[in-house]
């Protein structure tokens, strides 16, 4: 089983753009021709003409148009429009094979209990995946941090939780989390959440440390430097993950960093705070 979906934009209920239109919309722009786009999606000039016709009528400004005299004989040529419409429907795709991927977790989670109907949990149509997509979207908080993963490991206390989140880009961070929070936010193994942490409670060392009371330690290297007259924000790129973190002027001075820098990055695991 699979999940697929595909866009439709409708002007008074017709349609305007979708997958196809958009592709046809490209080839032009690469051939400059309608012709060549036609026979490269295997479709009649007059398909291909019909379909560039139908989209500059429903727009307010035309996608396409034609190019006269000149060394080539002339063309088709897309315009700034056209490009704009290109590149917002390609954006408005990714949004959508992101929440397809989200579906898909659903999906295997449903095929599983079909086979080992006994063995496989019931499904929570209340499951944080779906939600966690609209949150990345929606959601606004005070964290600089948001780091966006899932739940590999829960360790229970009989006051609180050790969670273990790994990141899209297999960061691992533990957060610590009372029992209550672990309920009411129905965390489990394989949870989508995020994981929020406050730049000024990031801990920098420019060497490794032998050791750390700090739970998270992470290497990274400098990004970028703001100064200020009392702070400094410095930004650290961990293996693609971005995070920022708020040092004193005078640290800053005394530790002497730049840009490129390999650094150290540490926080409390009380300090992570768990989002769905």
């Amino acid at each position: 089983m699979e999940i697929q979906g595909r866009i439709w934009i409708k002007n008074h209920n017709i349609n305007f753009l979708g997958h196809g239109k958009i592709e046809l919309l490209e080839r032009i722009k690469q051939t400059g021709s309608i012709a060549k786009a036609a026979k490269e999606m295997k479709m009649s000039y007059k398909a291909a003409w019909d379909s560039i016709d139908m989209i500059n009528k429903a727009s307010k400004e035309p996608l396409v148009v034609a190019m006269s005299g000149g060394k080539g004989g002339g063309g088709t040529q897309i315009t700034p429009k056209g490009e704009e419409a290109i590149r917002i429907f390609k954006a408005m795709e990714e949004k959508q094979n992101q929440l397809l991927q989200f579906f898909k977790e659903d999906l295997k989670s449903w095929q599983e209990s079909q086979e080992h109907p006994k063995d496989s949990p019931k499904i929570d149509t209340k499951a944080p995946s779906v939600q966690s997509f609209v949150r990345k979207y929606v959601m606004k908080t005070s964290a600089r941090n948001q780091l966006f993963g899932k739940i590999v490991e829960i360790k229970e206390g009989k006051v609180n939780a050790h969670i273990t989140l790994e990141t899209t880009s297999n960061l691992k961070i533990k957060s610590i989390i009372t029992l209550t929070s672990l309920k009411e936010l129905g965390l489990q193994i394989g949870t989508q959440c995020y994981a929020l942490v406050k730049s000024s409670w990031i801990v920098v060392f420019t060497q490794k440390p032998k050791k750390c009371s700090l739970q998270n330690c992470l290497e990274g290297r400098v990004a970028q430097i703001k100064e200020g007259e009392v702070n400094c924000q410095v930004e650290i790129d961990s293996f693609g993950t971005p995070l920022c973190a708020i040092i004193t002027e005078e640290s800053y001075k005394d530790f002497g960093i730049k840009v490129g820098d390999k650094v150290w990055f540490g926080f409390k695991a009380n300090n992570v705070i768990l989002a769905i």
